[in-house]
C-alpha cells in the first residue's frame, strides 16, 4: 500500500528532520554549495536544533569567480556553457566534498528570474547536483512561478533528493 504523504510532512522542517536522521544514524556529514538559493537550503538545514551535528559547511557562490575560487569550478567551462548547466552543477558538488570535510553534498544553479533566462535555459531552470558516498548524480528541473517559488521548490527539490538518495 502506497503512503500518501500529507503537506506538513514534506514540510521543509519535516524535511530537514529526516535527513538530519539519516546523517546522524549514518554518521555522515552535509555539505552544500548554493548559486541560485543563496543559501536558503543551508539556512532551512541549519533552522533545526542540532544540525551542528551533521551539518558541516555551506558555500554561497552566486558569481562565477565564487565557483572558481571556492569550489574549482573550471573557468573554461562556465565561459563555454554558463553557469546553469549539468558540468557546472557537477563540478560544484565535486568542489564542496573536495573542499570540506563532508561525505555528503548537494549543489544548485539556477535561473530564478524574474530576468536571466533564455529559450535555452528558461527561468524556473535549475541544474542539481548531489554526492552520496559512493556516486554523483545531476539532474535538471524547470520549477514554475516566480523568484520565491523557484528558490523554494530548488531547497523542496534538494532536501527530498538527498532523503531518497540516503534513505
Amino acid at each position: 500500500m502506497t503512503q500518501v504523504l500529507s503537506k506538513q510532512e514534506l514540510s521543509t522542517p519535516y524535511l530537514c528532520g529526516l535527513l538530519a536522521d539519516l546523517l546522524i544514524n549514518k554518521e555522515l556529514k552535509l555539505v552544500t554549495a548554493e548559486s541560485c538559493t543563496g543559501g536558503l537550503i543551508a539556512a532551512a538545514c541549519t533552522d533545526l536544533a542540532g544540525s551542528s551535528n551533521w551539518f558541516e559547511r555551506g558555500f554561497v557562490t552566486y558569481s562565477n569567480d565564487a565557483k572558481s575560487e571556492l569550489l574549482g569550478v573550471e573557468e573554461r567551462l562556465l565561459r563555454r556553457a554558463g553557469a546553469v548547466c549539468e558540468g557546472a552543477a557537477r563540478a560544484m558538488v565535486v568542489g564542496a566534498l573536495a573542499h570540506s570535510k563532508a561525505q555528503v553534498a548537494v549543489a544548485v544553479t539556477g535561473v530564478a528570474g524574474p530576468t536571466g533566462g533564455s529559450p535555452a535555459k528558461p527561468v524556473g531552470t535549475v541544474w542539481f547536483g548531489f554526492a552520496v558516498p559512493g556516486q554523483v548524480i545531476t539532474e535538471k528541473c524547470h520549477f514554475p512561478g516566480d523568484r520565491a517559488a523557484v528558490r523554494a521548490s530548488t531547497v523542496q527539490h534538494a532536501l527530498t533528493r538527498l532523503v531518497e538518495l540516503l534513505g
